[in-house]
């Protein structure tokens, strides 16, 4: 299992949009991330930046299988609204390198 960080930033103003979206995510979109390997999913805000810590089997694979999938298609087109930069599916890895923890 991987544990992921990454990093995004909310459109000023767009905040509160952001957060009730994620109130209650589709069941579809539930089902295939969970399909994919995600174990859990957490998403932190300070200001407008989103931070987000994801356990999953393997990363990269779950991106590719995310990627073009019929739940995820319209989530992403919504998140989109409140974004400043799209979901990079191409990359397959985060944008947080690991520094440390406290065993």
């Amino acid at each position: 299992m991987e544990t992921v960080a990454l990093h995004t930033r909310l459109k000023p103003g767009k905040e509160a949009a952001y957060e009730a979206a994620h109130a209650r995510i589709p069941d579809d979109l539930d089902a295939a991330l969970r399909a994919a390997g995600v174990r859990s999913w957490r998403i932190w805000r300070s200001g407008l930046d989103l931070f987000h810590v994801v356990e999953v089997d393997d990363y990269a694979a779950m991106m590719e299988q995310m990627h073009g999938h019929p739940a995820d298609i319209p989530w992403q087109k919504k998140m989109d609204e409140f974004l400043d930069a799209p979901l990079d599916y191409d990359s397959g890895r985060s944008d947080a390198k690991f520094v440390w923890e406290l065993p």
